[in-house]
């Protein structure tokens, strides 16, 4: 516990306080300018509220962990004596609020108000209160289309049906058993023939059970849910790629930012996370009150999985206990929210919003009441930044494409005032803004000037020409008076008080350019950039990262088949090697091709890599070597799979064709043995038999067919295939699985499965950014499922560890891994 409360003291130097203290500089004896008497008085007061946040989040802290320590213990005493869990993974990662409806958390109620004001609303608050009003006809919620990485699965990869027009129309004169209709898919059973046949888009497909199960299977019984659950463990990947002002360390020490529909708290030093689940789809902005306790996160518009409309609203929340306080502009805020603030000077109480309507409407909120207080059409090209004046509440500054506001908080208007650079050349696009302690404006532009705006002027008073090479992204007051600025050129600088440059340092193009900057504790520098890296580093040293992803659309998945690792590939043409246990990356590829999966060797020394263009690629799994090239046509390969035996590699194409090669030399030799032919549309998925003699594959146009590989030959017996027991269960379609398919499912919305190795459970991934925990076998109409979100676009793939502890999820365009401990 002392080593908690001695990183709270190194994030905030009280030795600068102490010094106000005994200044006496503001005193009426003081030769200082009443001015500039009062603008130190306002400095004095704000850094003793600062110490005293800095406590307050401090016992709210100490206290969560007290209860976090004695519900282990009670855990512990039950259970008898267990291996040691990170204390922070049994805090409850659930959303809070059902239904519009905010709902309190099991144990909340020990814990105290951690504003202590006392004004904070009860949180079993109903989230929308009617006194919100509708926004005018302009700023209507009708636009509810996905933007960014939440996009509409019309742009996925993974294409409707090629031939689900022919639907098979000969008429069975069999005797059947019921038939149930559920929307666009009709399900029935044939028990003379042992067979469930189920219909996609009209098109039939024919499921034989096993014989074992001919007699005893019935279609009416109802699927049991699975005993298991999923709880969020490991979200690895950041957003900068196209976000903003979203990276923060609190007092706790933990670094706040947030990816797809998760708000992530990582605690570096303990290598622990924490998750915020309370948001439907992708997150945009991000703030912190002047607490540091209460955060403050946007989201963009959504649909559900049954075609509602997920209107974008704000969600205000506790960091300490994960509770949802207030949500605030449910069908007011159009398409997204693109900024967020909290005032300084009146203890937090006010909350500006921009929201990504036509018009930018910015917003004022005493989000508290869950009121809104003001509201003006902001600007009709982008806003990048919004931010409250630090001593004087009613003022508010925009940035953005082609302008810079100055907004007046009066009598329920927002008054604007257009920033002038009269001699200054005006910027195509101001992107960040920060204040001094003197209370003047300073902002960054994408002609690499630093302008400073006199305090309560809309003028400007000092320009740093040419400051940076290229666009300024972000600029940063440090707690000493240092300015630091970042951008497109990867470079650090910080500036004194009179704005001279102090010193530069330049971040690895590894890493990408600068997008927002964070204090540390201590003497660090926190940056996020736009390839998705949080570094973490000094002034005037090198900078390491602490979190890292990929930085483009995400399908390639693989386990390795004895070690706590997996592998992902995507559109950004990076290979990622993981390792579980510790969630580092052990090692990264750069490759020619945009890559779209992946498979082991099951020896685990090499992992094949499949890519849209048809070529594929072994690499060695220790040291990243390439082992061998090849290529087969020139259409991307959806599946790349060894069987169980090591002897044969099979690559699902999307050009119909499963190729097949012979494996030697323990993952280092291949030579082609055919391809086999008979789909007439592209492979989705494949899984070998466990004596690795046959093959089962899906394709495009719902077909199941069976093969011997080591010949290429289709298998049509069904007294064959019927009863051959699976190495693994990644095809969507068979009997064992069709329980899973939804109401009204078009056929491409289950775009991944996996069995775990104990065949004991089932998990999909689908488009609606949705995992799906079932039991296995899944061969019961409508079986019930645990449903997790967090991923914010299509979740692309899905697949459990090799020793069933953990599962590992991708999003699509979201480019998250998500990683899910089994419980």
């Amino acid at each position: 516990m002392e080593d908690g409360f001695s990183s709270y003291s190194s994030l905030y130097d009280t030795s600068s306080l102490l010094q106000f203290c005994n200044d006496d500089s503001a005193s009426a004896a003081s030769s200082m300018e009443v001015t500039d008497r009062i603008a130190s008085l306002e400095q004095r007061v704000q850094m003793q509220e600062d110490e005293i946040q800095l406590l307050k989040s401090a016992l709210a802290d100490v206290v969560r962990r007290l209860n976090v320590s004695e519900e282990q213990q009670a855990m512990g005493s039950r259970r008898g004596p267990t291996k040691a869990r990170p204390m922070i993974a049994t805090l409850p990662l659930r959303p809070t609020v059902n239904n519009g409806t905010i709902l309190p958390k099991k144990g909340s109620g020990t814990l105290p108000s951690p504003s202590g004001s006392g004004s904070r609303k009860d949180t079993s608050t109903p989230a929308n209160k009617s006194t919100v009003r509708r926004a005018n006809s302009n700023e209507h919620v009708g636009t509810l289309t996905r933007k960014d990485s939440g996009d509409s699965k019309g742009n996925r990869t993974r294409a409707g049906s090629t031939g689900s027009n022919s639907s098979g129309k000969r008429s069975d004169s069999k005797q059947r058993d019921p038939v149930f209709n559920a929307g666009m898919r009709r399900v029935t059973h044939c028990k003379e023939e042992g067979y469930v046949k189920m219909y996609l888009k009209g098109r039939p497909i024919t499921m034989f059970m096993p014989k074992e199960q001919v007699d005893s299977y019935c279609l009416e019984a109802r699927a049991d849910l699975p005993s298991n659950k999923l709880k969020l463990d490991w979200v690895y990947g950041y957003r900068g790629r196209d976000c903003r002002s979203n990276l923060y360390l609190l007092p706790t020490g933990e670094t706040v930012y947030f990816i797809a529909s998760v708000v992530v708290l990582f605690n570096v030093d303990e290598q622990l996370q924490r998750h915020y689940t309370g948001h439907t789809d992708d997150i945009k902005c991000l703030a912190v009150h002047p607490d540091k306790i209460t955060i403050a996160t946007g989201q963009v518009a959504g649909t559900s999985s049954d075609g509602k409309q997920l209107a974008p609203h704000v969600r205000v929340w506790d960091s300490v206990s994960l509770n949802t306080l207030h949500v605030l502009g449910t069908g007011f805020f159009d398409r997204a929210l693109v900024c967020l603030a909290f005032s300084k000077s009146n203890g937090g109480n006010t909350l500006c919003v921009v929201d990504d309507s036509n018009d930018h409407v910015l917003s004022v909120w005493d989000w508290q009441r869950e009121d809104r207080l003001a509201e003006v059409k902001c600007s009709n090209e982008s806003v990048f930044a919004a931010d409250f004046h630090p001593t004087d509440c009613n003022i508010i500054v925009t940035c953005g494409k082609s302008h810079l506001y100055f907004w007046n908080l009066e009598k329920g208007m927002l008054v604007k005032k257009q920033g002038l650079f009269e001699k200054q050349e005006k910027p195509k696009f101001v992107l960040c803004v920060t204040f001094a302690e003197n209370g003047d404006a300073i902002t960054g532009d994408s002609s690499g000037n630093i302008l400073v705006w006199g305090k309560g002027t809309n003028r400007i008073s000092h320009v740093i020409q040419g400051a940076h090479e290229g666009s300024i992204f972000a600029l940063t007051m440090l707690r000493n008076g240092t300015l630091v600025s970042g951008g497109k050129d990867r470079r650090l600088v910080s500036w004194d008080g009179s704005y001279q440059q102090i010193q530069t340092v330049e971040v690895p193009e590894l890493f990408g350019p600068i997008r927002t900057i964070a204090e540390g504790r201590g003497e660090t520098v926190l940056i996020g950039t736009t390839k998705n890296f949080v570094l973490q580093g000094s002034l005037d040293g090198e900078f390491m990262p602490i979190t890292q992803g990929h930085t483009d659309e995400l399908w390639g998945l693989a386990v390795h088949p004895w070690k706590p690792q997996f592998l992902t590939c995507g559109y950004d043409r990076q290979v990622c090697l993981w390792d579980s246990s510790c969630h580092q990356l052990i090692w990264t590829k750069s490759m020619e091709d945009a890559a779209q999966s992946a498979g082991f060797h099951p020896s685990g020394a090499v992992v094949a890599i499949g890519t849209q263009t048809g070529r594929w690629l072994v690499l060695d799994t220790d040291s990243k070597d390439l082992v061998t090239v090849h290529t087969d046509g020139n259409e991307q390969l959806s599946v790349m799979s060894y069987g169980p035996d090591g002897n044969f590699l099979a690559i699902g194409s999307h050009d119909n064709y499963i190729y097949i090669y012979a494996v030697a030399e323990n993952g280092r030799k291949y030579s082609r043995v055919g391809k086999c032919s008979g789909h007439s549309s592209f492979i989705t998925h494949l899984d070998w038999s466990v004596d690795s003699q046959y093959l089962v594959s899906n394709s495009g146009d719902y077909e199941i067919l069976y093969w011997i590989p080591s010949v290429c030959k289709q298998v049509v017996s069904v007294e064959t295939t019927r009863d051959i027991e699976w190495a693994t269960y990644t095809c969507t379609l068979g009997f064992q699985v069709f329980g899973l398919w939804p109401d009204g499912s078009d056929g491409t919305d289950i775009n991944a499965v996996c069995r775990t190795n104990d065949k004991s459970l089932l998990v999909t991934g689908d488009d609606f950014g949705k995992v799906h925990l079932f039991s296995y076998p899944c061969s019961q109409f409508r079986a019930p499922s645990h449903v997790y979100g967090g991923h914010s676009s299509h979740v692309t793939n899905v697949t459990f560890l090799y020793d069933d502890s953990y599962l590992v999820s991708t999003g699509g365009k979201d480019m998250s891994v998500m990683q899910w401990r089994i419980v």
